[in-house]
């Protein structure tokens, strides 16, 4: 498959915002699937809810409320270029924001989802032989939770490739800083004699998106053999 330059820059920057978006809200993600599973606190309910409201919200709402935020006017966007001189909105920052908070739940539920399977007498055990909560964490948790991680990463990085909706809100379609493959093809199915390079990136968006899902499949299933061996 043959790309042109145009499709090249839309591929490259839609890996690298991806990629950025994942490593960017890992540990967050990691903390907040703890969070959730270990601790109880008043409201954990609506902090539940609150997390996972990117996957029933329409994604041009979540663009507008990030506009509203962090926008160079937002609340904390003014504030931001004010004193830092640093603003997010149209540029491929905003577009990393835009992905990592799309995807976001996803990569909670996974991770939730394998903390939850973890034997709580394991780490019981751990603290009455006089291990710290961190050290509980760091060797015990963490390393039985991994298969979820993994599971995590890679649905959250599949996707934020394919994000559309929040992206052009936020950060609107400008080639070359936030031109992904989605807001690429939505370009080149508006222009006229350009439906074969929409569709050679629709074929590149599908097989990312499914090496995605078989590597993330295959890593998840060799973690939990190391993990049971």
């Amino acid at each position: 498959m043959i790309l042109s330059e145009y499709e090249w820059q839309a591929v490259i920057l839609s890996l690298r915002i991806a990629s950025l978006a994942v490593i960017g809200s890992l540990p967050l993600g990691i903390l907040t699937a703890w969070v959730l599973v270990r601790c109880r606190f008043p409201g954990k309910s609506l902090f539940d809810s609150i997390i996972h409201l990117p996957l029933v919200l329409p994604p041009v709402v979540i663009g507008y409320l990030l506009l509203v935020i962090m926008g160079r006017k937002g609340w904390i966007g003014e504030w931001l270029y004010d004193w830092f001189g640093f603003s997010v909105s149209f540029s491929w920052k905003g577009a990393v924001l835009a992905s990592a908070v799309m995807a976001f739940p996803l990569m909670v539920r996974a991770i939730r989802q394998s903390l939850e399977a973890i034997d709580l007498r394991l780490e019981q055990a751990a603290k009455t032989l006089g291990a710290s909560t961190w050290k509980v964490f760091f060797t015990i948790t963490l390393p039985l939770s991994l298969p979820g991680i993994i599971v995590g990463i890679v649905l959250s990085f599949a996707r934020s490739l394919g994000e559309f909706g929040a992206t052009i809100t936020f950060v609107s379609n400008i080639p070359g800083e936030t031109r992904t493959i989605p807001l690429a093809m939505y370009t080149l199915i508006q222009t006229p004699g350009a439906e074969g390079a929409a569709g050679r990136l629709c074929v590149l968006a599908i097989l990312l998106s499914l090496a995605a899902l078989m590597i993330s499949d295959l890593l998840a299933r060799r973690s939990r053999k190391r993990l049971g061996g």
